[in-house]
């Protein structure tokens, strides 16, 4: 079984997985907030981050390394009227 890495190439190396928004997906390697918001295409800006049941400050993302068993919320803030 491989699966796939943030950097967009298939592996077969010792995944880890984490819970994101309810649903258990799958890494090959480590990577920090700030790289699991670029891995989704969004922006800091636009969403505030759940990680274990705590919200970070944005500041902390990119020294925030996931871990196996990990959960994570991303909720995305929309514009409208």
């Amino acid at each position: 079984m491989g699966v796939w890495s943030w950097y967009g190439k298939f592996s077969t190396s010792l995944p880890m997985q984490v819970k994101i928004n309810g649903e258990k997906t799958t890494f090959e390697s480590t990577l920090n907030l700030e790289e699991l918001l670029r891995f989704y295409k969004l922006k800091t800006e636009m969403v505030v981050i759940e990680y274990n049941r705590r919200v970070p400050a944005k500041p902390e993302y990119s020294g925030i390394h996931l871990q196996e068993g990990d959960e994570i919320e991303i909720v995305k803030f929309l514009g409208g009227g």
